[in-house]
């Protein structure tokens, strides 16, 4: 299978950071490109059977909230799922995960504690929201997204959520994380570009690098 989106180079690299086992997609696939919840989400079972139990994830993601600004690094504390399916429906293998897995806490709380602290002894702030998930590849209009914010969502991007629902299907303790890009169309009405996107994710490499290597060596 081959990654279209834009700087996704659809590689995936097993190594080690501080003595630890790691792997990292570097891209992702994404319902928007045809493939189904299965492969969008069969990444996140082949790490469970790596042995993975910590599951970092990343994305991009425009800001429904007027106090996340481009650039802003945010922790996902819950999300909304829009997307009009679940890559859990269908048969459910009990080997993999239980018929009914409880989304109370899909984003541990105590990891986002621990990058609160990191961000803290690194003199850099960190923001919080929820994150809702649509298929996208059209971004959002005005009044979808005014309809988003009403329904409590401070993010709004195309991915995340079916690998989180199947993470925590498998067992697997979550960190999510958004880097804002853009501001929605609620706040101006200029058209949004991929260049913009990568120039305000470019702000947070950086912090971004700090946390996720520190998290890595504490966990």
């Amino acid at each position: 299978m081959k990654l279209t989106a834009p700087s996704h180079q659809g590689r995936l690299i097993l190594g080690k950071i501080n003595g630890k086992n790691i792997v990292v997609m570097q891209g992702r696939f994404h319902f928007y490109e045809g493939y189904s919840m299965s492969e969008v989400t069969f990444p996140i079972r082949v790490f469970k059977a790596l042995g993975v139990s910590t599951l970092i994830v990343t994305n991009a993601a425009g800001s429904l909230n007027e106090n996340l600004q481009p650039g802003d690094i945010v922790l996902i504390k819950d999300h909304i799922n829009l997307m009009g399916t679940n890559p859990l429906i269908g048969k459910n293998y009990k080997e993999l995960g239980e018929r009914f897995p409880s989304m109370n806490e899909p984003y541990s709380a105590a990891l986002r504690e621990l990058s609160r602290q990191i961000a803290f002894q690194n003199a850099f702030s960190l923001q919080e929201g929820v994150y809702a998930a649509v298929t996208g590849p059209s971004l959002e209009t005005k009044s979808e997204c005014l309809m988003m914010q009403k329904l409590g969502a401070d993010l709004v991007g195309m991915s995340t959520v079916p690998e989180v629902i199947v993470a925590i299907h498998s067992k697997i303790e979550v960190l999510g994380i958004s880097v804002v890009t853009n501001l929605s169309n609620i706040f101006h009405s200029q058209a949004h570009s991929q260049e913009e996107i990568r120039e305000n994710a470019d702000k947070a490499r950086e912090k971004m690098e700090i946390l996720i290597l520190n998290i890595i060596k504490i966990i």
